[in-house]
């Protein structure tokens, strides 16, 4: 095994200066910023460090930056969020790497180079595999391992395209890294629990092999997770969609999905605490659920007729905690839904990006919460995935929207009810609630970003609003 090594050689303040108006304008066109809508009215530099100096060929840096933007109308100042970036820098740029353009550097110490996203390019992502493989320290940069894990060098690597929050390179098919792109200090779940899960000998989740993290301030950082990847595997809602416009009945799938889901939280509730919610636990639940709805229909009009039914969810959940009734949390996936599982080729599935909701602060993610959270967010993602492909017309046995995802979701239940012993529609008061909360959600989402889509989480809110 290699020696950890320090290295440290921080870019000058005019190097910095001179990325400053290019992020500006490059950074909000990126799909994992999260401030769409609002430009970038400055950056500070968080973090520095020289990867590969900019005196040949190529230049690497890696960066730490909040990026200022107007606050949101109504809501209060906050700092702006950091993001990581890894730059390159070249003379001059190949025409492979066109799509990673950043921009031309006409003042600074550069001056005259070209930057631009450095995943894109093979050589910068094998740097950090070289550096997660022999745990380097380089600068405020500390790259560590599993060391009963091997991570052979020299494999070839590719940034793969369909990410969104994050992003995420290829290792000759043998490991993903995931760098995160917004951080946040504290224990990100996307390490903590696939770790946690590790040490239970859960295989249902692909086991850290490397990670990268920082200290500031006192505070520590993760930035990134390198994990084995599952070679030939299908995206789950991918796999829904093909098997949906070809009329294909999904309920065997949806069922092997459940008995994983089940599972995946059996060993989270062996491996981290569980606590059990009273009335006082439940109700900020509830009156959080209810704010989140009202806000919603003073976004969205057309949800305001439904909002009457749609708090009769969250309010039958308040009354039974009232009469005495209890549930039990803990470590849950927090985001689930059909494009976070895999299935591998011989029809194993696996549960990935245990991030939660990006959106949310990171300890708000990391609290125990009911199972029915992550259950909820896979019905909601059945329902999605039956509205969004118009079948072949005539395919045989292709049935309809409502009746394949109820299929899928009854599957889902099953499944799940085989590993865990308790069903999740024998609390159908809580499900509903979790379920409506999530609807609700949607609608405010669809509404702002994909309008076209608004009529699928409609159509849940029209029965949710509606269920006894």
């Amino acid at each position: 095994m290699s020696e950890a090594v320090t290295r440290t050689a921080p870019p000058g303040p005019g190097l910095l200066a001179s990325l400053d108006p290019l992020l500006r304008d490059w950074l909000p066109r990126q799909r994992w910023f999260a401030g769409k809508g609002r430009p970038v009215t400055g950056l500070s530099p968080v973090a520095a460090t020289e990867l590969l100096p900019a005196k040949g060929q190529l230049g690497l840096f890696h960066l730490l930056t909040r990026a200022h933007q107007p606050p949101v109308p109504g809501a209060p100042a906050v700092p702006g969020d950091c993001y990581q970036l890894l730059i390159g820098v070249r003379e001059a740029l190949p025409p492979r790497l066109a799509p990673a353009l950043i921009g031309h550097l006409t003042e600074g110490p550069l001056a005259g180079h070209t930057v631009y996203e450095a995943l894109y390019d093979p050589q910068p992502a094998d740097v950090l595999l070289e550096a997660l493989r022999s745990r380097a320290r380089i600068g405020g940069l500390r790259f560590e391992r599993d060391t009963g894990r091997e991570i052979r060098p020299g494999l070839v690597p590719r940034m793969m395209t369909a990410e969104q929050s994050n992003s995420s390179v290829v290792y000759g098919d043998t490991f993903i890294l995931k760098l995160l792109r917004r951080i946040v200090p504290g224990i990100n779940p996307d390490l903590e629990l696939p770790l946690a899960l590790a040490r239970e000998g859960c295989a249902r989740v692909p086991a850290p092999t490397a990670w990268m993290r920082t200290e500031l301030s006192g505070k520590s950082y993760v930035l990134g997770v390198l994990q084995p990847f599952v070679q030939g595997a299908s995206d789950g809602w991918e796999l829904a969609l093909r098997e949906l416009a070809k009329g294909e009945d999904f309920a065997a799938e949806a069922r092997a999905l459940g008995r994983a889901t089940a599972e995946v939280h059996t060993a989270l509730a062996r491996a981290l605490p569980v606590v059990t919610l009273g009335n006082a636990q439940v109700r900020p639940l509830v009156d959080a659920m209810t704010e989140r709805l009202d806000a919603a229909a003073r976004a969205v009009p057309v949800l305001r007729p439904h909002a009457p039914g749609l708090r009769t969810a969250f309010e039958a959940l308040a009354g039974l905690s009232a009469e005495g009734h209890t549930w039990t949390a803990q470590r849950v996936h927090g985001d689930l839904h059909l494009g976070q599982c895999l299935r591998s080729p011989d029809g194993e599935w696996s549960l990935i990006d245990f991030e939660g909701e990006p959106s949310k602060p990171l300890a708000e993610r990391r609290m125990p919460q009911p199972p029915a959270r992550d259950i909820a967010g896979m019905l909601r993602s059945f329902d999605y995935a039956a509205h969004s492909v118009p079948r072949a017309p005539g395919a045989a046995g292709a049935p309809a929207e409502s009746g394949w995802a109820d299929t899928c979701r009854a599957a889902y239940c099953t499944g799940y009810a085989e590993v865990s012993g308790l069903d999740p529609r024998t609390d159908p008061v809580l499900l509903r609630a979790f379920e409506t909360d999530k609807a609700v959600y949607e609608v405010v989402y669809e509404a702002r970003h994909r309008p076209d889509w608004l009529p699928v989480p409609l159509a849940a809110v029209r029965r949710l609003a509606a269920s006894p």
